[in-house]
């Protein structure tokens, strides 16, 4: 219903807004790490949204990005998922590092995020591993954690049409130290392979 609004923030308290737009105060869910965002923008600023509409009520969950909004709704996508446990998720972790932890299987790490169950998370990780995106390719996040060859051969990999995550995942596993990007592309098409 509502794609963005934009005006003043006039309150706030744990995990919410009150945004002031035309003299009207709207109530708004936001995660932590874009409470904080908006918080430290000055002046007038702009809040993706989700209009929630229940039996019980309706309720507006805000975004400081328009990606940030494109990973709750995938998440929310997810059967046994709803808007305040997305909303959860991106409160304990970047919205960057939850995709780069769903892209490589991650389940582990991704149980570890307070209120994300075992079964929540491989759930999660099983209908989403190939629809995460990353903004701008690999996040930093992972590309920081991986040698210059594993990241140049994820690049090789994903031109010769395999999808990021599964390329990440792949050059991550076979690498050893001293391994050219060469190497652990032939190691990563063996591994195919099997």
């Amino acid at each position: 219903m509502f794609s963005y609004l934009t005006g003043r923030i006039t309150d706030s308290g744990e995990g919410w807004i009150t945004l002031d737009n035309g003299g009207v105060g709207y109530e708004i869910f936001v995660s932590a790490l874009a409470q904080k965002t908006l918080l430290e923008a000055e002046g007038e600023v702009k809040v993706w949204t989700y209009f929630q509409v229940k039996e019980d009520g309706i309720s507006l969950f805000g975004f400081f990005s328009k990606e940030e909004k494109e990973v709750f709704l995938k998440l929310i996508s997810v059967s046994g998922v709803g808007p305040k446990g997305a909303m959860g998720m991106l409160s304990g972790i970047s919205y960057n590092d939850l995709c780069s932890i769903i892209a490589t299987g991650d389940a582990k790490t991704l149980s570890s995020i307070k209120g994300v169950g075992k079964k929540t998370a491989e759930r999660i990780i099983v209908d989403l591993k190939d629809k995460v995106t990353f903004v701008g390719g690999m996040p930093q996040t992972v590309a920081d954690s991986l040698s210059q060859e594993v990241v140049d051969a994820v690049e090789v990999l994903c031109s010769l049409g395999i999808t990021r995550p599964e390329a990440v995942k792949l050059a991550n596993n076979v690498f050893v130290a001293g391994d050219t990007a060469e190497d652990i592309i032939s190691k990563s098409f063996a591994q195919i392979r099997r």
